[in-house]
């Protein structure tokens, strides 16, 4: 498992740096598959973020951004972890009730 540290801006930088992560992974073409994306609550608070690269045959790819701990945990089509990456600086999270 690789770790690196990044910042990231606001919410579109953060999906693009995700996308970018599980498509290279996964040697996928960039713009060819649909991520979905998940606000975790916790207590009726935000606390991360979980996105789902949906690929080719089923494949799922996914990340979880927590927020605590403010990194970014990637995991495999097979579900292993390979990277985890610490932000430096991040968007805020807020849950828009429904």
């Amino acid at each position: 498992m690789t770790g690196s540290e990044c910042g990231l801006q606001n919410l579109e930088e953060l999906r693009a740096y995700v996308y970018e992560v599980l498509c290279q992974r996964e040697s996928l073409e960039r713009g060819a598959f649909h991520m979905s994306e998940q606000i975790l609550i916790r207590s009726g608070s935000a606390c991360g973020m979980h996105f789902c690269l949906h690929g080719p045959r089923a494949v799922m790819i996914t990340a979880i951004w927590e927020t605590k701990q403010n990194s970014i945990l990637f995991y495999d089509s097979t579900g292993l972890r390979f990277q985890k990456t610490r932000l430096v600086a991040a968007p805020q999270l807020v849950a828009v009730a429904a």
